[in-house]
């Protein structure tokens, strides 16, 4: 008597399936047609993983110019004087202490006028 393997193919549909919960019609329902898109689904969010850093970055950058600019100077400046004043501060922190605590950035930006 030989052993079937349909108890290993039920559970691999299974999985793409449970994966594939809440899509539409057959992209729910039939394997095939479920297992493309949830491939293609986890290949989207993979790429939007790496998109939402990128996007953050723009954010604290956009933010931190704003900020530089109320204060006398441009971004590219504002990051050159603070490297060369040897302060090490990060794009995500530049930009909380721009919102949080304008008294501190603007010192963070004299600082910075004063090495340029």
């Amino acid at each position: 008597m030989r052993i079937k393997g349909g108890l290993n193919a039920k559970k691999k549909h299974n999985r793409v399936l449970k994966l594939a919960k809440g899509y539409r019609g057959a992209r729910s329902k039939q394997y095939r047609i479920a297992k493309q898109s949830v491939m293609r689904a986890l290949t989207e969010a993979y790429k939007g993983r790496k998109e939402r850093k990128r996007q953050f970055r723009q954010l604290w950058i956009a933010r931190i110019n704003a900020a530089a600019r109320l204060n006398g100077l441009s971004y590219s400046k504002l990051m050159f004087g603070l490297k060369s004043s040897g302060i090490e501060m990060n794009r995500k922190m530049l930009s909380e202490v721009a919102i949080a605590d304008p008294e501190g950035f603007k010192a963070l930006c004299d600082s910075a006028k004063a090495k340029l």
